[in-house]
């Protein structure tokens, strides 16, 4: 969960249960200022937006394809656990599979290595704009549009990890839990599970995994919010039924009047899974610019595949089209680059931006309120004074 795999919303204060397994220093943390006990990133905070527990990355200072370590989010719900990699062990069992093993680094190193670029975004990435653009505001952590970044992952697939375990063909989901405090854990289906996009990345951007981003291993599971891909993985259960947990029952699902929740019990409301089609400025919120032409740019990205076009209008004027920079076939889970050009007059402005992806799809603009704040992909109204 986190810096991109995102914890249960409304526990940033921690949660109960005990994250403690092999290699792991039960409660230990470590980052972010003060006794080693007390700390809950190991990463330098300072140059994000913090929210309780979670760390949000301020699109203006990104300029390239790939989100620096240093600068990629960080959605936690407790403090990032130490894990010893000379101890570390991965399990692979459960009821599905045919027989229960332990992994160890070199283990897992010893896999075919599959290479993924792909971004990662909380469910809950946006929440902060429901109250402007629907009139009510969510709750949770109130995101602006940081809660995204964009890696190289490296590490086997999940389908060559079960693989050393043995699948049964009664098999139906896939459930990873990580070595957190409270043990954060987000099931699949098999067929998601052996995707070969899917795996346990061992490094990010061609670093071993920081500590706030899951080290030694965790999930990344493209398409999907980022709940589902868990940092510090310690588990993979392999399971012959449905799995209820609470990042798909009581977190991770939409609740509201067009949700009802005896239509999707035992869950809260309806699971949510694959993200959307999304664009954002790479400007503060609001933002202050000098008048003249400006050169503005930003991330656009699908969970569906690659953008197709972006768009851009100011102050409700006709939609233009903004170039992409940097969209490729090869990298159907990556974000794309836009900028475009505006001639920017003295007073108050409002920009916005929307994307449509290869699918069709297309960001509305008119956003649709959930309680939990999840998945909102309006074309977002960017305020920017213009002196």
């Amino acid at each position: 969960m986190g810096a991109a795999a995102c914890a249960p919303e409304g526990a940033s204060d921690g949660t109960s249960g005990s994250g403690t397994g092999p290699g792991v220093a039960p409660g230990a943390s470590a980052g972010g200022g003060g006794d080693a006990a007390d700390r809950i990133w190991v990463k330098d905070p300072a140059r994000f937006v913090q929210h309780g527990t979670n760390l949000e990355t301020r699109l203006e200072d990104l300029d390239g394809f790939l989100t620096p370590n240093d600068l990629f989010f960080v959605r936690n719900h407790a403090p990032t656990p130490v894990i010893d990699p000379a101890t570390y062990v991965l399990s692979v069992g459960g009821s599905g599979a045919s027989g229960e093993v332990q992994l160890t680094l070199d283990d897992l190193r010893a896999l075919p290595s599959q290479t993924l670029i792909a971004y990662i975004e909380c469910a809950g990435n946006w929440r902060g704009f429901f109250q402007s653009v629907t009139g009510r505001t969510a709750a949770g952590s109130q995101w602006g549009t940081g809660a995204i970044g964009c890696a190289e992952w490296t590490g086997p697939s999940l389908a060559d990890v079960l693989a050393v375990a043995g699948v049964r063909d009664d098999a139906l989901e896939v459930n990873v839990i990580g070595l957190d405090d409270g043990a954060w854990e987000r099931p699949m289906p098999l067929a998601k599970a052996l995707d070969p996009a899917t795996i346990l990345a061992l490094t990010m951007n061609g670093e071993p995994l920081p500590p706030d981003h899951g080290f030694p291993v965790r999930a990344v599971v493209p398409g999907w919010v980022g709940s589902s891909s868990v940092k510090w993985v310690g588990r993979v259960e392999v399971a012959t039924e449905k799995v209820w947990v609470r990042a798909n029952t009581s977190s991770y699902v939409l609740v509201g009047e067009e949700w009802p929740a005896d239509r999707y019990a035992p869950a809260d409301g309806a699971p949510i899974t694959v993200g959307s089609v999304k664009s954002a400025l790479a400007l503060p919120q609001p933002a202050r610019l000098g008048a003249g032409t400006h050169r503005l740019r930003g991330f656009a990205y699908s969970p569906r595949g690659p953008v197709a076009a972006v768009e851009w209008s100011a102050n409700d004027g006709p939609w233009a089209e903004a170039r992409l920079i940097g969209v490729s076939a090869d990298h159907p889970y990556a974000w794309s680059r836009f900028e475009f050009e505006w001639d920017a007059a003295t007073g108050e402005n409002v920009l916005r931006t929307r994307a449509t992806d290869a699918s069709g799809d297309t960001q509305p603009l008119e956003g649709v309120y959930n309680e939990k704040g999840y998945l909102l992909n309006v074309a977002l109204p960017h305020p920017v004074e213009v002196v």
